[in-house]
C-alpha cells in the first residue's frame, strides 16, 4: 500500500508539472511543482520524486491516434513500436494509422509521430531534476542518509541511461542533456552528439550507478520495479554488445547469474517420450509478472493500466498492429502429426494463431482474453533468458561456440523448441551460431520489442559484415511490391535510424536532420 501511495502523489506531481510541457523543445518545460523551494525539503520528497519517474514511463498517449497534428505517442507504445515495427514479427492492421503502415513500409518521413522522442526527453529531465536536487536534501532532513541518497541517485542514473540507449539506437546521434531544466533560462538548444559518446555516457552513469544501487528492497514487486544492482548489469550487458565489448557483455551477464537470484520458469519438461507442460507458465512470467525470472519490468497495475488491450485487441476492426501471418510457421514452426508437440512461447503464448493476435499482453491464459480493466501486463526490458542469451552470443563473438551451444539449448528446453527450428551448427560455425541465437532470440522475446535491435546489432557487427541479415528480414516483413525500394534504402546505412520528428527541427535551430531524410 505504501508503495502505490507514493505512486499516487507522484503521478500527481507529474501530471501538475507536464500539463503545460508540451509545446516545449525536448519537454524541457520548468517542473515547478517539483523543483521550487518548499519542495527538496524532506527524504520522502526525494523518494516520491524518484518514484515519479518511473510514473513518468507509464504516462498515456495524449491527441488523437491517427491524427500527425496533435497525437503524441505514449513511450510504452514507442518501447514496442520502435521495437517491432520495422521488424517481421508484426503487421498493420485494420485501425493501423498511415504512420504506422509507413514504418513497416520503410517509407518513413520526419513527419511521422512515431518519431517523437518528447516522452524520452521528458523522463530525461526528471532523472536530471531528481541527480541535480536531491542532494541538497541532506543539509535539510537530518534523517536523510547518504546511502539513501546514493541508493536514490543511482535509480535516476541508470533510468536516464536507459532512456538514452533506446535514443540511441533508435535515432544514431541524438542531443545529450546531462543537467535539469528548472526555469526558462535553461532552455538552451542544443546540437547532436555521436552515438559513440552516448553509449560511452551510458556506461558512465551505469557505472556510477552500480556502485550506489541496492540489491533488494524487500519485496519483489520492487525488486522487479525499481532499479537493483541487477537491472544496471543487465543493462551493462546489452550497451557491451552494442559496442562489441565481449568480454565486459560476459562480465556484467555473470554478475547476474552468480547472483544465484534468478532462474527460467519451467515451461517444458521431456520426460522420456513424453513432453509435460507446465500450465501454470505463461500465468506466473506474463499475467502476473514479478516472477522469478523478471529482473526489470514497467509495473502497470489495476492502477495504472498499459495501453496494450487496445493497441492489439481481438477485435479485428479495432486492432493497430497485428501478428505476421506466417509468424507461427515461420518462427515457432508447428508439429502437424503431433498437437501435443509444441514451442510454449508460440501459439497461446506469444501470439493467437487462429486470430494473429499479438497475445503475450492480452492473453489471460492459452485461450482466454483479458478484460479491459485486467490491462496490466507488464513490459519487460530485461528477463533472466535474456541475460543468458546475451551471454551466449558475446560467448560466440569470442570463439567460445560450444558454451554458447550449452545456453541455447537449456533455454530451448525450457520450452520445448522443435526440433525442426534446431540449426544444429557446429560449435566453430561462429555465423550459423550467429543465425541460430538470433532466431532463439526471436522465439523467446516475440513482440518484446527486442526483435528489430537484435537483427540490427548482428548485422552492424564488424562494419556491416553480416548486413545481409537485415535484407533478408526486410524481403519479408514488407509488402512484395515495396520490397525492392526496401531493401534498396535499407543498404543505405543511414536509413536504419529514425528521422528526427519535424516539430523538433523546427524549435532547435541547433539540430541537423539524419542524414537519410534531408
Amino acid at each position: 500500500m505504501k508503495q502505490i501511495k507514493f505512486l499516487t502523489y507522484s503521478l500527481l506531481v507529474l501530471f501538475a508539472v507536464s500539463f503545460s510541457s508540451c509545446k516545449k523543445w525536448l519537454a524541457l518545460k520548468p517542473q515547478d511543482g517539483i523543483v521550487k523551494e518548499e519542495f527538496w525539503k524532506t527524504k520522502e520528497q526525494v523518494k516520491a520524486s524518484v518514484i515519479g519517474i518511473y510514473s513518468s514511463m507509464m504516462e498515456y498517449s495524449s491527441g488523437t491516434y491517427g491524427n500527425p497534428t496533435n497525437y503524441v505517442p505514449s513511450m510504452a507504445e514507442l518501447f514496442f513500436v520502435w521495437g517491432e515495427s520495422r521488424a517481421d514479427h508484426i503487421a498493420s492492421a485494420t485501425a493501423s494509422s498511415a504512420d504506422d503502415i509507413a514504418l513497416i513500409n520503410a517509407n518513413i518521413q520526419p513527419t511521422n509521430v512515431n518519431a517523437n522522442w518528447r516522452p524520452f526527453y521528458r523522463t530525461i529531465n526528471f532523472c536530471n531534476t531528481v541527480i541535480e536536487k536531491a542532494p541538497e536534501v541532506l543539509a535539510n532532513d537530518n534523517t536523510f542518509t547518504q546511502k539513501q541518497l546514493d541508493n536514490y541517485l543511482s535509480e535516476a542514473l541508470t533510468v536516464r541511461a536507459l532512456m538514452y540507449f533506446y535514443l540511441a539506437r533508435t535515432f544514431g546521434d541524438v542531443p545529450l542533456k546531462l543537467d535539469a531544466t528548472l526555469s526558462d533560462e535553461n532552455i538552451t538548444p542544443i546540437p547532436k552528439t555521436a552515438q559513440a559518446e552516448i553509449f560511452a555516457q551510458v556506461v558512465k552513469d551505469l557505472t556510477a550507478a552500480e556502485a550506489k544501487a541496492v540489491t533488494t528492497y524487500g519485496d519483489a514487486a520492487s525488486d522487479k520495479g525499481r532499479v537493483t544492482v541487477y537491472t544496471i548489469n543487465a543493462i551493462l550487458a546489452d550497451v557491451y554488445l552494442w559496442m562489441e565489448k565481449y568480454t565486459e557483455s560476459i562480465a556484467a551477464c555473470d554478475k547476474v547469474i552468480n547472483s544465484g537470484k534468478f532462474g527460467l520458469i519451467r515451461g517444458a519438461t521431456q520426460n522420456g517420450p513424453i513432453v509435460e507442460y507446465n500450465d501454470a507458465w505463461f500465468n506466473t512470467l506474463y499475467y502476473n509478472g514479478n516472477s522469478n525470472e523478471g529482473i526489470f519490468e514497467l509495473q502497470f497495475s489495476q492502477q495504472r493500466l498499459n495501453p496494450y488491450f487496445t493497441i492489439f485487441s481481438s477485435s479485428i476492426s479495432a486492432r493497430r498492429w497485428t501478428a505476421a501471418a506466417d509468424l507461427m510457421d515461420r518462427v515457432f514452426t508447428v508439429d502437424y502429426t503431433n498437437d501435443q508437440n509444441y514451442d510454449i512461447r508460440g501459439d497461446g503464448a506469444s501470439v493467437r494463431a487462429a486470430t494473429t493476435t499479438v497475445w503475450k499482453y492480452v492473453g489471460a491464459n492459452a485461450t482466454g482474453l483479458r478484460a479491459l480493466d485486467q490491462s496490466y501486463a507488464h513490459w519487460f526490458f530485461y528477463r533472466y533468458a535474456d541475460i543468458l542469451l546475451m551471454k551466449a552470443e558475446a560467448l560466440n563473438e569470442l570463439g567460445r561456440g560450444q558454451e554458447a551451444l550449452d545456453i541455447v539449448y537449456t533455454i530451448r528446453a525450457r520450452a520445448n523448441a522443435l526440433d525442426a527450428t534446431d540449426l544444429t551448427p557446429a560449435a566453430s560455425d561462429k555465423n550459423l551460431i550467429q543465425d541460430f541465437i538470433l532466431e532463439e532470440r526471436a522465439r523467446e522475446f516475440c513482440f518484446e520489442g527486442k526483435r528489430w535491435f537484435d537483427v540490427l546489432r548482428n548485422a552492424k557487427r564488424n562494419k556491416y559484415e553480416r548486413i545481409g541479415i537485415l535484407l533478408s528480414m526486410v524481403s519479408i516483413s514488407v509488402p512484395s511490391n515495396m520490397q525492392q525500394s526496401a531493401q534498396a534504402k535499407f543498404k543505405d546505412q543511414n536509413s536504419h535510424y529514425l528521422p528526427i520528428y519535424l516539430y523538433e527541427m523546427q524549435t532547435n535551430k541547433q539540430l541537423v536532420q539524419n542524414p537519410f531524410y534531408k
